[in-house]
């Protein structure tokens, strides 16, 4: 057809759909799907026989609502330092699309909800990892990184903690491999954390955050950190085999990925660039549920 084009309408988002999508943004979805895809490992992995789907359901809603509330409410807290960087002006609330005081509201109403909702419907246990997490998270991890480098071990806590809120459900106790589980995870954090302030040590910078990279501009201690820690995980990332909670395709599996790991590690730990630091992140990113996927897969029977 010539001479004769058909406009395509075009919907406009009503304002309620951009207030429902920044409330979203703040809860950082993306974080929120990693803490849920971890913690039902936790709990595949702890649970004796078949497991109770109903249950891990109930637990993938109060997580998820917990750590969507966390992070709202860590948002809210860093808003002015979000304000100070390019990677986050443009979040809702430096931006000025959400209220701060809608926000605190927001996120103390989900965590509260989720934690409530854990102790009720899965596990009190489960509730107070869930409450431990926030309160590290927020009170410990948050501002001790305007003071010291320490803050990425600290934040490593709270970040560990999800596999151990699956375990928790499945079991209703804390013995055993679990802690296993929380090892790998802390010790994967680091060189993770690490790199992302690498990337955007500028940013962090003007915010005024007192990460390794910022402290330490030069890059050779962020470099000692990432490669020791790849280190360390390479060696706990075998354990899961060797107490019979895995099996050997698990074993050779974790084996080569922590020397995947590692060799990134140590290339950021040499040439100090930003290429290599996004070369470690996209590792990180694969590593990990890589490396859990095939623990569930490769799972040994528990009784």
């Amino acid at each position: 057809m010539t001479g004769l084009q058909l406009a395509t309408p075009r919907v406009e988002s009503t304002p309620l759909v951009h207030k429902v999508r920044d409330y979203l943004v703040l809860a950082k979805p993306r974080v929120v799907v990693m803490v849920m895809a971890v913690t039902a490992v936790g709990y595949y992995l702890g649970a004796l026989g078949a497991p109770d789907w109903l249950r891990l359901l109930h637990l993938m809603f109060g997580t998820a609502l917990a750590a969507g509330g966390t992070l709202a409410l860590n948002a809210y807290v860093e808003r002015t330092e979000d304000a100070l960087m390019s990677r986050t002006e443009l979040r809702p609330l430096p931006d000025g699309r959400l209220e701060p005081t809608a926000a605190l509201r927001f996120g103390l109403a989900a965590a509260l909800i989720g934690c409530s909702y854990l102790l009720i419907m899965v596990h009190p246990l489960c509730a107070a990892l869930i409450a431990l997490t926030t309160l590290i998270y927020l009170f410990g991890y948050t501002p001790l990184k305007r003071k010291s480098s320490l803050c990425t071990l600290v934040g490593a806590i709270p970040g560990a903690l999800p596999p151990v809120v699956g375990w928790a459900a499945a079991r209703g106790t804390l013995v055993g491999e679990v802690w296993i589980l929380f090892a790998i995870l802390f010790l994967w954090q680091l060189p993770h954390s690490l790199a992302i302030a690498w990337l955007y040590r500028e940013d962090y910078t003007r915010a005024g955050f007192r990460l390794l990279p910022v402290i330490h501009p030069d890059g050779r201690s962020t470099g000692r950190h990432i490669v020791m820690n790849n280190l360390a995980l390479l060696a706990v990332g075998l354990l899961p085999t060797l107490v019979g909670l895995a099996g050997t395709v698990y074993f050779v599996a974790a084996f080569v990925l922590g020397l995947m790991f590692l060799g990134f590690g140590l290339e950021l730990a040499f040439a100090r660039t930003t290429a290599a630091a996004r070369r470690l992140l996209l590792a990180s990113l694969v590593y990990l549920p890589v490396m859990f996927l095939f623990m569930a897969l490769d799972k040994v029977p528990q009784f």
